[in-house]
Protein backbone atom coordinates (compact mmCIF):
# COMPACT_ATOMS: atom_id res chain seq x y z
CA UNK A 1 0.00 0.00 0.00
CA UNK A 2 2.86 1.87 0.61
CA UNK A 3 4.55 1.70 -2.93
CA UNK A 4 1.04 2.49 -4.17
CA UNK A 5 0.69 5.76 -2.33
CA UNK A 6 4.58 6.89 -2.93
CA UNK A 7 3.72 5.98 -6.67
CA UNK A 8 0.31 7.99 -6.83
CA UNK A 9 2.22 11.01 -5.32
CA UNK A 10 4.96 10.66 -8.08
CA UNK A 11 1.94 10.61 -10.77
CA UNK A 12 0.58 13.93 -9.15
CA UNK A 13 4.10 15.17 -9.43
CA UNK A 14 4.51 14.41 -12.91
CA UNK A 15 1.65 15.58 -14.18
CA UNK A 16 1.69 19.07 -12.26
CA UNK A 17 5.44 19.75 -13.71
CA UNK A 18 4.56 21.88 -16.74
CA UNK A 19 2.22 23.92 -14.72
CA UNK A 20 5.30 24.10 -12.36
CA UNK A 21 6.99 25.67 -15.02
CA UNK A 22 4.35 28.09 -16.16
CA UNK A 23 4.55 29.72 -12.75
CA UNK A 24 7.91 29.66 -12.03
CA UNK A 25 9.15 30.51 -14.93
CA UNK A 26 10.55 27.84 -16.80
CA UNK A 27 13.42 25.02 -16.90
CA UNK A 28 17.32 25.34 -16.27
CA UNK A 29 17.83 26.59 -19.67
CA UNK A 30 20.38 29.37 -20.58
CA UNK A 31 22.18 29.34 -17.18
CA UNK A 32 25.06 30.66 -19.36
CA UNK A 33 24.12 32.85 -22.58
CA UNK A 34 23.40 31.13 -25.78
CA UNK A 35 25.54 31.11 -28.12
CA UNK A 36 25.15 30.66 -31.65
CA UNK A 37 24.56 31.57 -35.50
CA UNK A 38 21.51 33.68 -37.03
CA UNK A 39 20.39 33.66 -40.48
CA UNK A 40 19.07 37.05 -40.78
CA UNK A 41 21.58 39.60 -40.92
CA UNK A 42 23.36 37.95 -43.86
CA UNK A 43 20.45 35.73 -46.09
CA UNK A 44 16.75 37.77 -44.74
CA UNK A 45 14.52 35.64 -45.53
CA UNK A 46 15.90 33.20 -48.54
CA UNK A 47 17.56 31.45 -46.12
CA UNK A 48 17.70 27.67 -47.29
CA UNK A 49 18.70 23.90 -46.77
CA UNK A 50 22.04 24.57 -48.92
CA UNK A 51 22.87 27.74 -46.37
CA UNK A 52 22.43 25.66 -43.16
CA UNK A 53 24.59 22.39 -44.41
CA UNK A 54 27.37 25.39 -45.46
CA UNK A 55 26.86 26.62 -41.75
CA UNK A 56 27.24 22.93 -40.19
CA UNK A 57 30.28 23.00 -41.81
CA UNK A 58 31.87 25.92 -41.38
CA UNK A 59 31.24 25.28 -37.54
CA UNK A 60 33.50 22.76 -37.79
CA UNK A 61 36.16 24.02 -39.97
CA UNK A 62 36.22 27.45 -38.30
CA UNK A 63 36.92 26.13 -34.84
CA UNK A 64 32.79 27.89 -33.76
CA UNK A 65 31.11 24.55 -32.70
CA UNK A 66 34.47 23.38 -30.39
CA UNK A 67 34.90 27.20 -29.13
CA UNK A 68 31.04 26.69 -27.84
CA UNK A 69 28.55 28.03 -30.61
CA UNK A 70 25.68 25.34 -30.78
CA UNK A 71 22.42 26.86 -31.90
CA UNK A 72 21.88 27.19 -35.37
CA UNK A 73 19.23 29.35 -36.00
CA UNK A 74 16.79 30.26 -38.93
CA UNK A 75 14.96 33.87 -39.28
CA UNK A 76 12.54 34.93 -40.77
CA UNK A 77 11.99 32.78 -44.14
CA UNK A 78 11.71 29.69 -43.20
CA UNK A 79 8.03 28.33 -43.28
CA UNK A 80 5.89 28.62 -46.30
CA UNK A 81 3.46 32.04 -46.13
CA UNK A 82 0.32 30.05 -45.50
CA UNK A 83 -0.42 27.46 -42.88
CA UNK A 84 -1.81 23.68 -44.24
CA UNK A 85 -5.13 23.56 -44.41
CA UNK A 86 -6.17 22.34 -40.90
CA UNK A 87 -4.00 25.80 -39.44
CA UNK A 88 -0.55 23.69 -38.95
CA UNK A 89 2.92 25.67 -39.67
CA UNK A 90 4.70 24.40 -42.68
CA UNK A 91 7.96 24.71 -43.98
CA UNK A 92 9.05 26.21 -46.94
CA UNK A 93 8.93 23.45 -49.78
CA UNK A 94 11.18 25.24 -51.57
CA UNK A 95 14.18 26.23 -49.31
CA UNK A 96 13.55 23.03 -47.09
CA UNK A 97 11.94 20.17 -49.13
CA UNK A 98 13.13 17.58 -46.09
CA UNK A 99 11.01 19.58 -43.97
CA UNK A 100 12.32 20.84 -40.33
CA UNK A 101 12.14 17.41 -38.86
CA UNK A 102 14.70 16.07 -40.96
CA UNK A 103 16.72 19.28 -40.53
CA UNK A 104 16.50 18.72 -36.65
CA UNK A 105 17.30 15.34 -36.59
CA UNK A 106 20.62 15.99 -38.92
CA UNK A 107 21.85 19.16 -36.56
CA UNK A 108 21.47 17.15 -33.85
CA UNK A 109 23.32 13.92 -35.38
CA UNK A 110 26.05 16.60 -35.61
CA UNK A 111 26.10 17.77 -31.93
CA UNK A 112 23.95 20.91 -32.71
CA UNK A 113 21.09 22.31 -32.07
CA UNK A 114 17.93 24.34 -34.15
CA UNK A 115 16.41 27.41 -33.72
CA UNK A 116 13.28 28.66 -35.36
CA UNK A 117 11.95 31.64 -36.17
CA UNK A 118 8.23 32.98 -34.96
CA UNK A 119 5.96 35.54 -34.47
CA UNK A 120 3.66 37.26 -31.49
CA UNK A 121 1.38 38.70 -34.00
CA UNK A 122 -0.81 37.28 -37.14
CA UNK A 123 2.03 38.15 -39.54
CA UNK A 124 6.18 37.99 -39.37
CA UNK A 125 7.89 40.54 -40.48
CA UNK A 126 8.47 38.90 -44.08
CA UNK A 127 4.68 38.28 -44.09
CA UNK A 128 4.88 34.47 -43.06
CA UNK A 129 2.32 33.16 -40.39
CA UNK A 130 2.36 34.51 -37.04
CA UNK A 131 1.50 32.70 -34.19
CA UNK A 132 -1.31 35.35 -32.58
CA UNK A 133 -4.36 32.87 -31.47
CA UNK A 134 -2.17 29.41 -32.50
CA UNK A 135 0.16 29.64 -29.63
CA UNK A 136 -0.48 26.07 -28.35
CA UNK A 137 -0.73 24.49 -31.84
CA UNK A 138 2.75 26.05 -32.75
CA UNK A 139 4.39 25.37 -29.63
CA UNK A 140 3.47 22.11 -29.72
CA UNK A 141 4.92 21.95 -33.60
CA UNK A 142 7.74 23.31 -32.65
CA UNK A 143 8.20 20.20 -30.14
CA UNK A 144 7.05 17.31 -32.47
CA UNK A 145 9.87 18.96 -34.76
CA UNK A 146 12.51 18.55 -32.46
CA UNK A 147 13.12 22.09 -32.11
CA UNK A 148 15.58 23.32 -29.61
CA UNK A 149 14.83 27.14 -29.68
CA UNK A 150 12.30 29.85 -30.38
CA UNK A 151 13.07 33.52 -31.35
CA UNK A 152 10.08 35.28 -31.42
CA UNK A 153 9.09 38.51 -32.89
CA UNK A 154 7.17 41.59 -32.27
CA UNK A 155 6.52 42.63 -36.16
CA UNK A 156 2.60 41.40 -35.83
CA UNK A 157 0.09 42.78 -37.74
CA UNK A 158 -2.21 44.93 -36.33
CA UNK A 159 -4.85 44.05 -34.17
CA UNK A 160 -2.45 41.71 -31.87
CA UNK A 161 -0.28 44.86 -31.09
CA UNK A 162 -3.10 45.94 -29.15
CA UNK A 163 -2.49 43.87 -26.79
CA UNK A 164 0.57 44.34 -24.79
CA UNK A 165 3.75 42.74 -25.46
CA UNK A 166 3.34 40.68 -21.62
CA UNK A 167 0.37 39.07 -22.80
CA UNK A 168 1.65 38.18 -26.55
CA UNK A 169 4.78 37.13 -25.53
CA UNK A 170 3.47 35.32 -22.17
CA UNK A 171 0.98 33.31 -24.07
CA UNK A 172 3.55 31.84 -25.91
CA UNK A 173 5.87 31.37 -22.76
CA UNK A 174 3.10 28.91 -21.30
CA UNK A 175 2.39 27.63 -25.07
CA UNK A 176 5.98 26.10 -24.42
CA UNK A 177 6.04 25.51 -20.81
CA UNK A 178 3.23 22.98 -22.10
CA UNK A 179 4.72 21.48 -24.98
CA UNK A 180 6.30 18.91 -23.87
CA UNK A 181 10.14 19.98 -24.95
CA UNK A 182 12.09 21.97 -23.45
CA UNK A 183 12.84 24.95 -25.71
CA UNK A 184 14.79 27.98 -25.35
CA UNK A 185 12.67 30.96 -25.11
CA UNK A 186 14.23 34.13 -27.13
CA UNK A 187 12.30 37.14 -26.47
CA UNK A 188 12.40 39.68 -29.76
CA UNK A 189 9.90 42.60 -28.36
CA UNK A 190 12.55 45.31 -29.19
CA UNK A 191 12.89 47.25 -25.44
CA UNK A 192 9.31 47.75 -25.79
CA UNK A 193 7.64 49.00 -21.94
CA UNK A 194 11.28 48.50 -20.69
CA UNK A 195 11.43 44.51 -21.11
CA UNK A 196 14.12 44.52 -17.96
CA UNK A 197 11.83 45.03 -15.53
CA UNK A 198 9.31 41.93 -16.16
CA UNK A 199 11.36 40.53 -19.20
CA UNK A 200 13.19 37.84 -17.13
CA UNK A 201 9.81 36.36 -15.90
CA UNK A 202 8.93 35.75 -19.26
CA UNK A 203 12.47 34.44 -22.09
CA UNK A 204 15.25 32.93 -21.02
CA UNK A 205 16.79 36.00 -23.26
CA UNK A 206 14.84 39.39 -24.04
CA UNK A 207 15.51 42.29 -26.40
CA UNK A 208 16.38 45.41 -24.76
CA UNK A 209 16.80 47.72 -27.70
CA UNK A 210 15.15 48.28 -31.31
CA UNK A 211 17.96 46.32 -34.42
CA UNK A 212 21.44 46.78 -34.55
CA UNK A 213 23.19 47.87 -37.73
CA UNK A 214 26.28 47.96 -39.53
CA UNK A 215 27.68 51.59 -38.10
CA UNK A 216 29.60 51.27 -35.12
CA UNK A 217 28.61 54.82 -34.41
CA UNK A 218 27.48 58.28 -35.39
CA UNK A 219 23.91 56.28 -36.89
CA UNK A 220 21.11 58.99 -37.43
CA UNK A 221 18.47 56.21 -37.47
CA UNK A 222 18.45 55.46 -33.95
CA UNK A 223 15.90 57.66 -32.17
CA UNK A 224 16.20 56.52 -28.82
CA UNK A 225 19.85 57.36 -27.69
CA UNK A 226 18.94 55.53 -24.13
CA UNK A 227 17.16 52.85 -22.49
CA UNK A 228 14.55 54.55 -20.69
CA UNK A 229 12.81 56.45 -24.00
CA UNK A 230 9.31 55.80 -25.43
CA UNK A 231 10.71 55.80 -28.65
CA UNK A 232 12.70 52.41 -29.06
CA UNK A 233 10.81 50.49 -31.84
CA UNK A 234 11.77 48.96 -34.92
CA UNK A 235 15.26 51.35 -34.97
CA UNK A 236 18.30 50.32 -36.17
CA UNK A 237 20.96 51.49 -33.87
CA UNK A 238 24.84 51.45 -33.58
CA UNK A 239 27.04 49.02 -31.89
CA UNK A 240 28.00 52.10 -29.11
CA UNK A 241 24.83 53.42 -29.00
CA UNK A 242 23.49 49.48 -27.85
CA UNK A 243 26.71 49.96 -25.57
CA UNK A 244 25.29 53.04 -24.05
CA UNK A 245 21.84 51.88 -23.54
CA UNK A 246 23.24 49.18 -21.39
CA UNK A 247 24.77 51.68 -18.88
CA UNK A 248 21.11 52.03 -17.32
CA UNK A 249 20.08 48.45 -17.17
CA UNK A 250 22.81 46.28 -17.30
CA UNK A 251 22.12 45.29 -13.75
CA UNK A 252 18.70 44.16 -14.33
CA UNK A 253 19.08 40.85 -15.62
CA UNK A 254 19.47 37.79 -13.63
CA UNK A 255 20.86 34.35 -14.35
CA UNK A 256 18.86 32.60 -16.79
CA UNK A 257 16.85 35.70 -18.18
CA UNK A 258 19.43 37.69 -20.30
CA UNK A 259 19.48 40.70 -21.58
CA UNK A 260 19.66 40.52 -25.67
CA UNK A 261 21.66 43.45 -27.11
CA UNK A 262 21.36 41.52 -30.75
CA UNK A 263 22.88 39.90 -33.16
CA UNK A 264 26.72 40.53 -33.65
CA UNK A 265 27.85 42.42 -36.94
CA UNK A 266 31.32 40.53 -36.47
CA UNK A 267 31.85 39.78 -40.18
CA UNK A 268 28.94 41.88 -41.56
CA UNK A 269 30.19 45.60 -41.27
CA UNK A 270 33.42 46.65 -41.99
CA UNK A 271 34.83 47.40 -39.02
CA UNK A 272 38.29 47.44 -37.53
CA UNK A 273 39.98 45.04 -36.24
CA UNK A 274 39.71 47.04 -32.79
CA UNK A 275 35.76 47.59 -33.32
CA UNK A 276 35.27 44.56 -33.69
CA UNK A 277 36.86 43.13 -30.61
CA UNK A 278 35.53 46.38 -28.75
CA UNK A 279 31.78 44.78 -30.03
CA UNK A 280 32.64 41.14 -28.89
CA UNK A 281 34.09 42.27 -25.22
CA UNK A 282 31.05 43.95 -24.25
CA UNK A 283 28.96 41.40 -25.73
CA UNK A 284 30.73 39.39 -24.06
CA UNK A 285 31.14 40.60 -20.88
CA UNK A 286 27.22 42.29 -20.36
CA UNK A 287 26.51 38.66 -20.65
CA UNK A 288 24.47 38.89 -23.80
CA UNK A 289 23.69 36.24 -25.79
CA UNK A 290 26.51 35.49 -28.52
CA UNK A 291 24.63 34.55 -31.77
CA UNK A 292 26.85 35.47 -35.26
CA UNK A 293 24.63 37.15 -38.16
CA UNK A 294 27.42 37.13 -40.79
CA UNK A 295 27.81 34.98 -43.44
CA UNK A 296 30.26 32.22 -42.17
CA UNK A 297 31.96 31.48 -45.50
CA UNK A 298 32.85 35.67 -45.88
CA UNK A 299 34.60 35.55 -42.36
CA UNK A 300 38.24 37.36 -42.21
CA UNK A 301 41.05 35.43 -40.24
CA UNK A 302 40.86 38.32 -37.76
CA UNK A 303 36.73 38.25 -37.51
CA UNK A 304 37.16 34.37 -36.82
CA UNK A 305 39.89 34.73 -34.41
CA UNK A 306 37.75 37.57 -32.56
CA UNK A 307 34.63 35.29 -32.50
CA UNK A 308 36.16 32.27 -30.85
CA UNK A 309 38.62 34.07 -28.48
CA UNK A 310 38.33 31.81 -25.64
CA UNK A 311 39.36 34.27 -22.67
CA UNK A 312 36.84 36.86 -23.97
CA UNK A 313 33.66 33.88 -24.14
CA UNK A 314 34.82 32.62 -20.86
CA UNK A 315 33.55 36.28 -19.62
CA UNK A 316 30.18 35.26 -20.87
CA UNK A 317 29.81 32.14 -19.98
CA UNK A 318 31.27 32.33 -16.68
CA UNK A 319 29.68 30.31 -13.74
CA UNK A 320 28.71 33.35 -11.52
CA UNK A 321 26.61 34.91 -14.57
CA UNK A 322 27.11 38.57 -13.64
CA UNK A 323 27.22 41.59 -16.21
CA UNK A 324 29.86 43.93 -15.94
CA UNK A 325 28.19 47.42 -14.84
CA UNK A 326 29.37 51.04 -15.84
CA UNK A 327 31.23 52.96 -13.21
CA UNK A 328 30.49 56.15 -14.36
CA UNK A 329 33.00 58.04 -11.27
CA UNK A 330 35.92 56.76 -13.19
CA UNK A 331 34.92 57.42 -16.88
CA UNK A 332 34.62 60.78 -18.81
CA UNK A 333 31.56 61.26 -20.66
CA UNK A 334 31.75 60.76 -24.07
CA UNK A 335 35.51 60.09 -24.40
CA UNK A 336 36.57 56.55 -22.19
CA UNK A 337 34.21 54.03 -20.02
CA UNK A 338 35.21 52.41 -17.33
CA UNK A 339 33.40 48.90 -16.63
CA UNK A 340 33.76 46.11 -13.60
CA UNK A 341 32.05 43.35 -12.84
CA UNK A 342 32.88 39.71 -10.92
CA UNK A 343 33.67 36.94 -12.31
CA UNK A 344 35.03 33.32 -10.76
CA UNK A 345 38.33 33.86 -9.03
CA UNK A 346 38.23 37.83 -9.14
CA UNK A 347 36.66 40.64 -11.29
CA UNK A 348 36.97 42.14 -14.89
CA UNK A 349 37.44 45.68 -16.05
CA UNK A 350 36.75 47.00 -19.31
CA UNK A 351 38.03 50.23 -20.34
CA UNK A 352 36.46 51.72 -23.85
CA UNK A 353 37.94 54.30 -26.11
CA UNK A 354 34.51 56.02 -27.29
CA UNK A 355 36.90 58.25 -30.07
CA UNK A 356 38.76 57.53 -33.21
CA UNK A 357 41.36 59.00 -31.92
CA UNK A 358 44.19 57.23 -29.23
CA UNK A 359 43.61 58.75 -25.63
CA UNK A 360 45.76 57.99 -22.45
CA UNK A 361 43.55 56.66 -19.59
CA UNK A 362 44.95 56.08 -15.95
CA UNK A 363 42.92 53.88 -13.66
CA UNK A 364 43.94 52.45 -10.18
CA UNK A 365 42.61 49.48 -10.42
CA UNK A 366 42.55 49.10 -6.39
CA UNK A 367 40.27 52.01 -6.48
CA UNK A 368 37.83 50.39 -7.82
CA UNK A 369 35.96 48.49 -4.34
CA UNK A 370 36.55 44.95 -6.08
CA UNK A 371 39.59 43.70 -4.09
CA UNK A 372 43.28 43.57 -3.66
CA UNK A 373 45.00 42.19 -7.07
CA UNK A 374 47.67 39.68 -7.34
CA UNK A 375 46.98 39.43 -10.94
CA UNK A 376 45.99 41.31 -13.69
CA UNK A 377 45.97 40.18 -17.44
CA UNK A 378 44.98 42.06 -20.64
CA UNK A 379 42.55 38.96 -22.51
CA UNK A 380 43.21 40.37 -26.07
CA UNK A 381 47.21 40.55 -26.13
CA UNK A 382 47.34 38.04 -23.13
CA UNK A 383 49.69 40.11 -21.55
CA UNK A 384 50.67 40.66 -18.12
CA UNK A 385 50.28 43.93 -16.04
CA UNK A 386 53.53 44.51 -14.34
CA UNK A 387 52.16 46.78 -11.80
CA UNK A 388 48.51 45.22 -10.83
CA UNK A 389 47.48 48.16 -9.17
CA UNK A 390 47.48 50.72 -11.47
CA UNK A 391 47.19 50.87 -15.19
CA UNK A 392 48.48 53.52 -17.47
CA UNK A 393 48.37 53.23 -21.07
CA UNK A 394 47.11 54.25 -24.25
CA UNK A 395 43.84 53.13 -26.01
CA UNK A 396 43.88 53.07 -29.85
CA UNK A 397 40.37 54.53 -32.21
CA UNK A 398 37.73 52.23 -30.75
CA UNK A 399 39.18 50.53 -28.74
CA UNK A 400 39.02 48.18 -25.63
CA UNK A 401 41.28 46.69 -23.41
CA UNK A 402 39.90 43.97 -21.29
CA UNK A 403 41.95 43.26 -18.02
CA UNK A 404 41.09 40.08 -15.90
CA UNK A 405 42.35 40.43 -12.71
CA UNK A 406 42.52 37.59 -10.13
CA UNK A 407 42.50 39.15 -6.45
Amino acid sequence: MEHKSQLSLLLHIVAILPFVQVVLGGTALGQTPQMGWNSWNAFKATVNYTVVQEVIDLFESLGLKKAGYNYVLLDDGWSSFNRTTDGYLQANATSFPQGIEALAKELHGQGLKLGLYGDSGHYTCAWRPGSWGYEERDAQTFASWGVDYLKYDNCGGFQSMTEAPQIRFGAMKNALALSGRDIFYSVCEWGYQFPWHWGGGIGHSYRMSGDITTSFTNETSCQCKTAYCLNTGYAGCSVLTIINKMKEISQYQTRGHWLDMDMLEIGNANFTLNQQQTHFAFWAALKSPLIIGADLSKLSNDSVAVLTNQAIIALNQDVLGEPVIYREEFSKEGLFQVWTGKVQGGFVILLLNEKSYPQTVSLVLSDLGLGSPKKVVELWSDEKLTNCTKFDGILESYQTLVFKVQT
